[in-house]
């Protein structure tokens, strides 16, 4: 099961004209997926349910029949018994703006004899001095009932509307209004079977609205029926100018379309059809509908179908399920916890959100810090394979400019002997060291390159001597000079080849071991800078192309 899936909502309708309606509609395609019907009598003298055990039954079978589960969450819609627009002093707060729609719902007959429950909306067009509340009521005790009936059957309520605001959502659903911007003034006219009313709008919010009784009836003729609603709204209408005027009419007696043409009004006039006169579907269905049910589907079934995913643009969520209904509504409601300024239901689905976004905070705490050290590594490799793929690029061209060579034009021997002839020098010194030195005589440094230096020890002059000898007799035309000789001591003494010393009285008079010399042809340089680290290795000219 998907914790954060939706539950399903139907819609359910108490019509008049129709009986009760179940419908279940997929809102993103506006399709309707299933849709069922059956005969509900309706008293509109006292705007209530005739019998409600009849109620029960009729709805507990026909969700039965259309296998509606009872994981479904319901929304209920019920005619409207009284929907009004007031304005109250704006330093009213809520409490005292119930008590004053309680006061005025006194004065209405419906509620003379039945306590009222009504739900109250403020509106957006509200000012600094006045709050512009709309409400709508209904008998608490037939709310109750319905209530009951509908939790006896273990199905769950989220909302239940009256079918004034259900068919204004369904029109606005349906796409009648997409061109209502929301400072126009409009005027909308309901015509049902034993009331008209019409509505002041401005956008989508109620700014006032007036309703008149009516008596039609199959029994009159058509003339007396039209000439009994015209004569009721026309008067109403002459006094309320506005950009147009919207028909509907969800009773059979009456056509919209017919009763326009015989409207006169100051801006134009569209009717829409909400009853047998209908001529196409309010929406398409799905093949698990009946077709010859298609046309019954009304506005009122439709606004309470998609009620809870057109709420987020309706300036008036009415529901009568509240707190007006005491404990059968609060016993069934997750606490509430209040923060700040405002107040939170822990429902099951604010809590699984709430879970799922302290999850994926401490999500990102944990893993962003890994991310970015990722997506540093990752650059730092591409910018490596760039490198690479730069170089392998002038690899490339390079082998595409000379791609003209052959291995056959390539003959070692040549190398070999320009490369023994450059270095020439070297190899000579390389073979001096490697057979000519004496004994008792060991190399401390070594540099062979276009200038050469050799250091190192001996425990006899004899063998310096002879040492040097070699190097100038193997190359007689080498500048080498033996630039240093001395005792092993911080008093060593530096000679030329023009000095002259006796051997036996340095000998006696430092008591040296062995003693220390430089042969090189770089200039002279002190002791301090000749402390060098031994075993140096030369660096051989490397053989070049001679192409």
């Amino acid at each position: 099961m998907d914790l954060f899936k939706k539950s399903k909502i139907v819609g359910i309708s108490v019509t008049p004209e129709i009986g009760l309606e179940i419908a279940e509609i997929d809102y993103e395609t506006k399709t309707v997926l299933k849709y069922g019907t059956r005969p509900l009598d309706y008293n509109t003298a006292s705007r209530q349910i005739a019998d409600m055990d009849i109620f029960k039954e009729t709805l507990q079978d026909l969700l039965l029949e259309m296998e509606i589960p009872t994981s479904s969450m319901i929304v209920l819609n019920i005619p409207t018994v009284t929907f009004k627009v007031s304005s109250y002093p704006a330093h009213l707060d809520e409490f005292q703006i119930d008590n004053a729609i309680s006061e005025e719902l006194l004065s209405i007959p419906f509620f003379e004899s039945e306590e009222p429950c009504f739900s109250s909306v403020k509106m957006p067009d509200s000012s600094m001095q006045f709050s512009k509340i709309a409400y709508t009521a209904a008998q608490h005790r037939i709310v109750s009932e319905i209530v009951l009936a509908i939790r006896d059957l273990n199905y769950k309520i989220y909302a239940i509307d009256t079918s004034l605001n259900s068919t204004f959502n369904a029109l606005r659903y349906i796409g009648h209004l997409n061109n209502v911007e929301q400072d126009t003034p409009w005027t909308m006219l309901v015509v049902d079977s034993f009331s008209c009313r019409i509505l002041r709008m401005i956008g989508t919010s109620f700014t006032d609205v007036y309703e008149e009784k009516i008596s039609i009836g199959q029994v009159l003729g058509d003339v007396e029926n039209y000439n009994t609603v015209v004569s009721t709204v026309q008067p109403i209408l002459n006094n309320l100018p506005s950009k147009f005027l919207l028909v509907v009419s969800k009773t059979n007696i009456i056509s919209a379309e017919i009763l326009s043409e015989k409207l006169n009004y100051s801006s134009p006039i569209i009717h829409q059809e909400a009853n047998n006169y209908l001529s196409e579907v309010l929406l398409p269905i799905s093949e698990d509908v009946n077709p010859e049910l298609a046309k019954t589907i009304s506005f009122d079934v439709i606004g309470a179908a998609v009620r809870r995913e057109i709420e987020h643009i309706s300036d008036a969520n009415f529901n009568l399920y509240n707190r007006q209904l005491g404990d059968l509504f609060l016993k069934d409601q997750p606490p509430e916890v209040t923060i700040g300024n405002r107040k939170y239901i822990l429902s099951n689905e604010f809590l699984i959100k709430t879970f799922a976004i302290f999850a994926v905070v401490v999500l990102l705490v944990i893993v962003l810090p890994i991310y970015i050290f990722l997506c540093a590594a990752i650059g730092k490799k591409q910018a490596d394979i760039a490198d690479l793929d730069q170089k392998i690029a002038v690899i490339d061209q390079y082998l595409k400019e000379h791609d003209y060579l052959s291995s056959n034009e390539f003959d070692e021997g040549d190398e070999i002997k320009i490369g023994l002839v450059r270095n020439k020098g070297i190899y000579s010194y390389y073979t001096i060291v490697g057979t000519e030195i004496p004994k008792k005589l060991w190399l401390t440094h070594l540099k062979l390159s276009d200038k050469v230096t050799i250091e190192g020890q001996a425990d006899n002059l004899q063998s310096i001597y002879a040492f040097f000898r070699s190097i100038k007799d193997y190359d007689s035309k080498s500048d080498v000079k033996l630039q240093k000789l001395g005792l092993a001591s911080k008093s060593s003494t530096i000679v030329n080849e023009n000095s002259s010393f006796d051997t036996e009285s340095i000998l006696t008079s430092f008591n040296a071991d062995f003693y220390e010399f430089r042969i090189s042809n770089e200039p002279e340089v002190s002791d301090d800078s000749s402390n060098k680290e031994s075993g140096d290795l030369p660096n051989l000219e490397p053989i070049k192309d001679t192409n």
